[in-house]
């Protein structure tokens, strides 16, 4: 994700996450951190014709990474993007030498949860009235690097991100672009 990217994303997350949207600012913030030794890394999927129709954030700090944000135009919501996205974060995490992957999900939010789970992700407990304004509790949950590296390959596991940029016209699912400075 560049600068370029932010109002794009903005109005996305408007759309998704009518309450609980992320500022503007928060996203600069977030990219401020996205640079080579940063502790930021963030990428968009975007259409042929450059609409941005999803995006994913990661943290990582020490052996430590969290998924700060992941979201897909619903429009584009069962294609696979969400798991191209979190491959990504998966794969960044585990590059950056994250022992554990955490995130937050709504509990509410039982599609996402499903998504998670397929990618080995466990329940670790729940924040009470984590999402606000409209007090929603969050589903923590966990992901062992380490273990998931020793696994053997499982032939039903996710696909994984496009790794090319320039993908024909006609490609069936948008591309995951890595073009942070350091992606």
């Amino acid at each position: 994700m560049r600068w370029w990217h932010i109002a794009p994303v903005l109005a996305l997350e408007l759309e998704l996450f009518p309450e609980d949207a992320w500022s503007a600012g928060m996203f600069w913030s977030e990219l401020a951190e996205a640079h080579p030794g940063g502790t930021r890394h963030y990428t968009v999927a975007v259409t042929p014709d450059g609409a941005v129709v999803g995006y994913a954030g990661l943290m990582a700090v020490g052996g430590d990474g969290d998924v700060q944000t992941i979201a897909v135009d619903g429009r584009h919501q069962g294609t696979g993007l969400g798991a191209a996205l979190l491959t990504d974060l998966v794969r960044e995490a585990a590059r950056r030498g994250c022992a554990d992957l955490l995130l937050e999900v709504r509990v509410d939010n039982t599609r996402a949860q499903r998504l998670y789970e397929r990618f080995g992700f466990e329940p670790v407990g729940i924040r009470r009235g984590y999402y606000q304004p409209a007090g929603i509790d969050a589903l923590v949950m966990r992901l062992d690097l380490a273990a998931a590296s020793a696994a053997p390959a499982d032939p039903a596991a996710p696909a994984a991100a496009p790794e090319d940029l320039d993908e024909p016209a006609g490609h069936p699912r948008p591309d995951v672009k890595k073009d942070t400075p350091h992606g």
